[in-house]
């Protein structure tokens, strides 16, 4: 068995020729540059692209598998140097059992499978070409097609206070809405964690994952898993979901929760974190509310007595986050150590302060070690770190 870093979310911001594809994510968010990034920067060995189901999209990748600039898995995904793709979609769902849209992430095996369920989703969604399309199908009809494909099924971001099963009122529990039966993980977000989720009970049965929802190059792998498998493919990913011949999740690696946009309930108007919900907020006098994360939990957490084992979940705080790292600063650290992962997980403090000063490495060492504070963030504004 051999050891991987997979970020299972990331976004396509633009098609090979210009077009949009997720539009509120950067340009340079092509396939390619997506690949490369991840490969020869991030040092991702598994990710997981969730705008495949685009048709100019297959029509780069057939392109690709020709030029000979990618190939395909024969155990599923599309293999590019040391990295391996996994093909998704991400989908806003709101039939008649939610309160509100909720997005899901489907993966295939191929591309065969892919180009059949983009032809299947292309009768339900008004744009195809589009990420994130709302689906005028029932979420268990949607499960049901992905089962049959051969694919996955996860819940995205569950608990973001916006588009997510339990966020913004959709459910308060799991199975109003989908079939728990047809469900292989549930990703946790940006303002969640282990301990975190681990107070819903009826979650209990699913593998908890971490991925970066990467709107831009830069955000690729702020958070993701280090699996056990025998190779970097599809069928290991399923296999380490179900915990398969010694296939597993051996860690989640994510943002501090306080990290997240969405941590702490948030005046709408000022910005400024409160206690409740429904209070004036004693700044600006707004009861105009984004409920934060770790107050729609509470609501959630039930007597959870019978919690799995679960695999650590480490603080990670990405190289952005951390005070005195600009690009300048960023591009000597690849230059002298590699990949973002092996700066985050593997160079010591001495070799550190090879290429910055003492207190900036004396942040990562920290960040590594989970000792870093923060300020909460909550209402779509980032938490940040404390200083020293």
């Amino acid at each position: 068995m051999n050891t991987y870093f997979a970020d299972l979310h990331i976004h396509i911001g633009r098609t090979r020729s210009g077009k949009p594809v997720k539009i509120t994510a950067s340009n340079k968010l092509t396939l390619e540059n997506i690949l490369i990034e991840a490969s020869e920067h991030k040092g991702m060995d598994i990710i997981g692209i969730i705008d495949c189901h685009v048709p100019e999209i297959l029509d780069t990748l057939d392109q690709g598998l020709k030029e000979g600039i990618w190939s395909e898995h024969a155990q599923g995904g599309i293999q590019f140097k040391q990295t391996t793709m996994i093909l998704g979609s991400e989908i806003e769902v709101y039939d008649n059992s939610c309160k509100g849209p909720l997005h899901v992430l489907v993966f295939m095996p191929a591309i065969h499978q892919m180009k059949q369920f983009s032809e299947w989703l292309s009768l339900r969604v008004k744009n195809i070409t589009l990420s994130t399309q709302r689906m005028y199908e029932d979420a268990r009809v949607l499960q049901k097609k992905v089962n049959e494909l051969g694919g996955l099924f996860i819940p995205a971001h569950i608990f973001t206070p916006h588009k997510s099963l339990y966020g913004s009122g959709v459910s308060s529990r799991l199975d109003q809405v989908l079939d728990p039966d047809l469900i292989d993980a549930v990703e946790l977000g940006l303002s969640s964690d282990t301990g975190m989720a681990s107070q819903v009970s009826e979650l209990n049965p699913y593998p908890f994952l971490t991925n970066s929802d990467a709107h831009s190059l830069a955000k690729i792998g702020r958070e993701y898993q280090k699996l056990q498998l025998e190779e970097p493919s599809f069928e290991e990913l399923k296999k380490a979901l179900k915990q398969i011949g010694n296939r597993t999740i051996l860690s989640n690696h994510g943002l501090n929760p306080l990290l997240g946009k969405y941590y702490g309930t948030t005046c709408e108007k000022c910005g400024i974190q409160k206690e409740a919900v429904n209070t004036l907020c004693q700044s600006c006098g707004s009861k105009r509310t984004t409920k934060g994360v770790s107050t729609r939990l509470k609501e959630l957490a039930d007597n959870n007595t019978e919690k799995p084992e679960r695999p650590p979940y480490v603080h990670q705080v990405p190289l952005q986050f951390i005070p005195g790292i600009g690009p300048k600063t960023l591009g000597k650290l690849k230059m002298a150590f590699g990949t973002e992962m092996v700066i985050l997980n593997e160079i010591s403090r001495p070799d550190l302060l090879k290429v910055l000063p003492p207190k900036t490495a004396d942040y990562i060492i920290a960040a590594r070690e989970g000792k870093l504070s923060a300020v909460p963030g909550g209402g779509g504004v980032y938490g940040k770190i404390a200083p020293n």
